[in-house]
């Protein structure tokens, strides 16, 4: 039985910001940001690597990390958005902890993300769109979450809080 908590959601959902605020709170976790991980063990930036060598060469480094990741216990992992469309690493991460979609409109989600030019699949003419795009192919995975929650009309701390809650309520994933 794992008890890890594993964040997923699109860009700008919140899943670094969330995860750092959990490890704050679970001092006996280690906090574990999958793009932060590919991005110091490359020496270069997910956008670089995108551009240098292909999206599918992110996602095998992607699928390599997170195969890393996923062992033991007490991590909160941050994956990147698109991580959960391969299913090799969404039956990972459902199997290696509870895992919590950070759910926002697309209205929120491009708020955010507006004057951000690092984000490869959203740097384009119609980022707007791109964003529409992703998130309507994404969500019907994102939904295999073990838990969904609405982040566009609560605070941060209310997140932490609920997942703590969970987490402390269920124990240990199935």
């Amino acid at each position: 039985m794992k008890n890890n908590i594993i964040l997923i959601g699109m860009p700008a959902s919140g899943k670094t910001y969330i995860c750092s605020k959990l490890a704050d709170k679970l001092t006996d976790y280690i906090p574990c940001d999958i793009d932060s991980i590919i991005e110091k063990t490359n020496g270069m930036k997910i956008s670089d690597i995108f551009a240098k060598f292909s999206e599918d060469y992110f996602r095998k480094l992607e699928y390599d990390t997170i195969k890393m990741v996923c062992t033991g216990n007490n991590k909160i992992v941050s994956t990147g958005g698109g991580a959960f469309e391969n299913p090799d690493n969404r039956n990972t991460l459902l199997n290696f902890g509870t895992v919590f979609y950070l759910k926002s409109d697309l209205d929120v989600l491009y708020y955010r993300i507006s004057e951000d030019n690092t984000r490869p699949l959203l740097n384009c003419e119609n980022p707007r769109y791109a964003l529409e795009k992703l998130l309507k192919r994404r969500e019907a995975n994102y939904e295999k979450a073990h838990y969904t929650i609405d982040t566009c009309n609560i605070q941060e701390d209310e997140i932490v809080n609920f997942i703590l809650g969970k987490i402390n309520e269920t124990g240990p994933t199935r």
